[in-house]
């Protein structure tokens, strides 16, 4: 079932008879991306949606913080009458499921957190930053991200996969992107991570340059109740590219979670 809020929250919704599993997708993309997970997980519970600015979902504020995400979600899971959750996040996506998990921690079941970042170094800070400021001169989003976050030879085997990344990428707003971004590149890792209480799975590429392995171990030390998983020869998107080991890892840890 795909629908909107009255107040433009874009979300497809496939409700079966288990504990919903939510997906919150990365900056500069939509719900589309979950498509291997909302396929795999057919028989469950699941609702994936368009953050704000993104896809089909608008955004109405200049000035923007993670609680306004988090805020979306869970009047999203009021309105459709969800009282516990799974909930996955992906990069900027896992920021936001950090946020709502400290902020509504008695509505979660369980949280993931996929390749999710963690106190950069500086020279990776300077790396995102220099991609932020050329994002603000060029007023679009470069192709070369793809390079970092599929692998050469699965671009060049899945040019549709290719051709679908992309379209998304070009279809930004790009003033709607760049305030989303902003948050991204200058997050402080401040928040209080001993408020996460929910069982945690940490999971990244064993390759991804953004979201690090060491960033994911360091993270796994400060949040309590929490369980590392790499996904080998993995980049960013490897929730695209190792759908099957991501999906066997997830399923996992949430039917271990179930009660």
């Amino acid at each position: 079932m795909e629908k909107t809020t009255s107040s433009g929250t874009f979300y497809v919704y496939n409700k079966k008879q288990t504990i919903p599993i939510v997906f919150i997708h990365g900056v500069g993309l939509t719900h589309e991306i979950w498509q291997p997970q909302l396929n795999f997980f057919k028989e469950y519970t699941t609702l994936s949606y368009d953050i704000l600015g993104h896809g089909k979902t608008p955004l109405e504020k200049n000035e923007l913080s993670f609680d306004d995400f988090s805020d979306q979600l869970i009047n999203l899971l009021d309105k459709l009458e969800i009282e516990k959750i799974h909930l996955v996040g992906f990069s900027i996506g896992s920021l936001i499921a950090r946020n709502f998990a400290i902020r509504f921690n008695s509505r979660l079941q369980s949280l993931t957190l996929l390749c999710s970042i963690f106190k950069r170094s500086e020279e990776e800070q300077q790396i995102v930053n220099e991609r932020f400021a050329q994002a603000k001169r060029d007023l679009k989003l470069s192709k070369q991200a793809l390079k970092r976050w599929f692998t050469d030879k699965y671009l060049q085997e899945n040019p549709d996969t290719y051709e679908k990344i992309t379209s998304i990428l070009s279809a930004n707003n790009m003033s709607n992107f760049l305030k989303v971004y902003e948050l991204f590149v200058f997050h402080k890792n401040d928040e209080k991570f001993e408020d996460i209480k929910a069982n945690t799975l940490i999971m990244t590429g064993e390759h991804d340059s953004g979201s690090t392995v060491k960033m994911s171990e360091k993270l796994c030390d400060v949040i309590s109740n929490s369980e590392l998983k790499i996904i080998k020869n993995g980049k960013h998107l490897c929730g695209i590219e190792y759908a099957n080991e991501v999906n066997l890892a997830l399923k996992e840890f949430i039917e271990k979670c179930q009660n």
